[in-house]
């Protein structure tokens, strides 16, 4: 017997307004808080807005005409099989102009985490195009951290291990070997940019920080859950500011309606920010946010997330197959609302 799935945001009857787009996500290479030590550098996040009938169709051509088994439609096995490439470029070509894909690089996250977290007010616009001020800085510090060896990994280690919500050391201890780990760092020289990020690190904000986390803040955003940045990036590019997304996901521990419900609020009063071209006559009403809801499903019984799925893991063994059509989805048209 399936367990009964737990998360989401079901869409009020008030909350939808004017024009939807509905897809359906999944991702591949989230490995929980283990972001450090995992056999998948990057996570995926991709969306498709096919109909069932439509995603269905995809999913017997596959099976049908490049002869692909149920169990063969996981994407190790399908690149694997017999034809792979041809059924690849016919798998794309299927969802031209129908998906998206948002790629995360972990340790980035991580890096963006430190500084969205530990700098600044933590919230949860972090880590999204909504909070693009703080970009350059943790940018400037992962570029150049990475050249620093076993120093830039002790240095991410020490603060998932200060984060983590099952800390097994005391909070004075992870914060000390933070800031070890820190002034390691600090000694490489690193640039201006990057330097002053660890320069602003203080050991009374950091524990402040992880003092809120102690006493479950909830406004203070999970320190080590990309899917929610992910969700948010997905329902902006889908939105372009001008309609809703409602969302049909795979369930997954970290969507908790609570976090949802922050992530529509952060989105509804940042909403003008995205609107396409600044055109504000077509934006969005104010106060209204891009996230209409988010419905949990078992992706067995929905073919539109299966889809959704093999994309994603696709995407994630090739990374070079993200291009620029697969960043953006299609312009709006009011056919496909």
């Amino acid at each position: 017997m399936r367990s009964p799935l737990q998360g989401g945001l079901p869409p009020g009857g008030a909350v939808v307004v004017g024009a939807v787009v509905r897809i359906a996500c999944d991702e591949s290479g989230f490995s929980g808080t283990n972001l450090l030590h995992s056999t998948a550098p990057v996570i995926t996040h991709a969306s498709v807005d096919l109909a069932a009938d439509e995603a269905v169709a995809i999913i017997a051509a596959l099976r049908s005409g490049f002869r692909f088994a149920p169990h063969e439609l996981k994407s190790g096995r399908f690149l694997r099989g017999s034809g792979a490439q041809e059924a690849l470029e016919w798998f794309l070509a299927a969802l031209a102009g129908r998906a998206h894909v948002h790629l995360i690089d972990k340790e980035f996250f991580l890096v963006t985490r430190i500084v969205d977290l530990l700098l600044t007010e933590p919230s949860y616009a972090a880590g999204t195009r909504l909070a693009r001020e703080h970009h350059p800085a943790a940018l400037a510090l992962y570029e150049a951290g990475r050249s620093t060896g076993s120093d830039w990994s002790a240095f991410l280690s020490a603060f998932v291990d200060l984060v983590r919500m099952k800390r097994r050391l005391p909070v004075d201890q992870t914060v000390r070997r933070f800031f070890q780990a820190r002034d390691a760092l600090r000694r490489h020289g690193l640039g201006t940019v990057a330097d002053a990020v660890l320069d602003g690190l203080r050991p009374n904000q950091v524990r402040a920080v992880v003092a809120r986390l102690d006493a479950d803040d909830r406004t203070v955003p999970p320190p080590l859950e990309p899917l929610l940045p992910a969700l948010a990036e997905t329902v902006l590019s889908w939105s372009g500011g001008q309609r809703q997304v409602l969302v049909t996901h795979d369930e997954q521990s970290a969507l908790t309606a609570d976090r949802l419900t922050r992530l529509q609020r952060v989105l509804a009063a940042n909403g003008d920010a995205s609107a396409v071209g600044g055109n504000r006559a077509a934006a969005l009403p104010t106060g209204v946010s891009p996230l209409a809801g988010l419905v949990m499903v078992d992706s067995r019984d929905d073919p539109r997330v299966q889809v959704a799925d093999l994309l994603a893991g696709v995407a994630r063994r090739m990374p070079g197959i993200i291009d620029d059509a697969l960043r953006q989805p299609p312009p709006i048209s009011p056919a496909r609302s």
